[in-house]
């Protein structure tokens, strides 16, 4: 569940935009999940194919300036273009990294490669009668909105036709070497701390090219990681762990009922499928530890303590959830609580319990 949560936030999408609201749940479930322990190239597929990814960064009103579609609409006044916004996240955070080995024109290049990578159901004209009896908000490849012609991308030239162009192109991007270091220094900086150590990143990225990347061997890598295992807690926790771990040392079961949890993360700034920008949640410990942020972790834990039906002795639990770790001022804070609840909420919001 981590590493789905780990990919979703990866190639974020958010239901803040209207379009893409009700394809948020079916994105993470359709795209990421069925391909968490697979290899990174068919998640990547799946994910620039979803309804979601290209409704959320305009892939779907994207029209090839020479392709039949984009000439007939030139001569009747109307104007329609490129839109770069998903090429430019695919190469920028999807795959290569920021500042990295791609230029404006690859961007551009990518563009006019993906043009006609739209949804089904969508509008009038071209999409639709190129949608035929597709289920609306399904994949489509409309052929009038296609840029035709060779691509050139990082020095190399696909001169595949429709839709198998972006494919190809996709396919070089996901086993590329500049790939392999951007996705081993996310994992590294998600398991390991916020400034992953470089060794275990190389670790990872020479596992990458050497297997195509193929997930479950990354996963490999960090599992046998020493530098996941430090002796201390390397990583502060984002509001969705935090929350997760708190109902879990209440030793509660299910979730609270109706939009209750789905409030709290919005309290605390994680609201579900919402990161509001296509970089997605920040994965450091400066996002989620201002005072403001704290704050709000030391009412809801209030909250959850005087909710908590299940009898727990605040000093025992402590002593069984940080067992190497469990500092002598949390011991004092905990025991000098003025009652079980306040003991409780103290030991959810101790040193020990924000950090991972």
């Amino acid at each position: 569940e981590r590493l789905v949560h780990f990919w979703a936030n990866h190639f974020a999408v958010s239901a803040d935009k209207l379009t893409v609201t009700g394809f948020t749940g079916s994105f993470e479930f359709e795209a990421i999940r069925p391909h968490v322990l697979g290899s990174f190239g068919a998640m990547l597929q799946a994910v620039e194919r979803h309804a979601a990814m290209l409704l959320y960064l305009d892939q779907a009103q994207s029209v090839g300036p020479g392709s039949a579609a984009g000439i007939a609409a030139r001569r009747n006044g109307r104007s329609v273009g490129l839109n770069e916004n998903l090429a430019r996240e695919i190469l920028e955070l999807h795959t290569l990294g920021v500042r990295s080995v791609y230029t404006q024109q690859d961007v551009t290049e990518l563009a006019r490669a993906m043009t006609g990578w739209t949804v089904a159901g969508l509008g009038r004209g071209a999409g639709r009668r190129a949608a035929g009896r597709r289920t609306p908000g399904s994949f489509l490849f409309a052929e009038r909105l296609h840029e035709p012609g060779t691509r050139t991308l990082l020095g190399k030239s696909f001169a595949q036709r429709g839709e198998a162009q972006t494919t190809a192109i996709l396919d070089m991007l996901a086993i590329h070497p500049a790939t392999a270091r951007h996705i081993a220094t996310k994992l590294a900086r998600h398991f390991a701390g916020d400034q992953p150590p470089e060794a275990l990143v190389v670790r990872l990225e020479q596992r990458f090219l050497e297997t195509g990347g193929n997930l479950p061997e990354l996963y490999r890598v960090l599992i046998d990681a020493p530098e996941c295992w430090a002796p201390g807690p390397v990583k502060f926790r984002t509001p969705w762990e935090w929350t997760l771990g708190a109902y879990r040392a209440l030793g509660m079961r299910e979730a609270p009922p109706g939009r209750a949890l789905v409030n709290q993360f919005v309290q605390l700034g994680q609201p579900v499928w919402r990161p509001g920008a296509p970089a997605g949640y920040d994965d450091i410990a400066a996002s989620w530890n201002g005072p403001d942020a704290l704050l709000r972790r030391v009412e809801l834990a209030e909250r959850l303590a005087a909710r908590s039906r299940v009898p727990i002795n605040p000093r025992d639990r402590a002593a069984t959830l940080f067992p190497d770790a469990l500092s002598a001022a949390t011991q004092q804070a905990i025991a000098r609580a003025e009652s079980p609840g306040q003991a409780i909420a103290l030991m959810l919001v101790a040193p020990e319990f924000l950090r991972r």
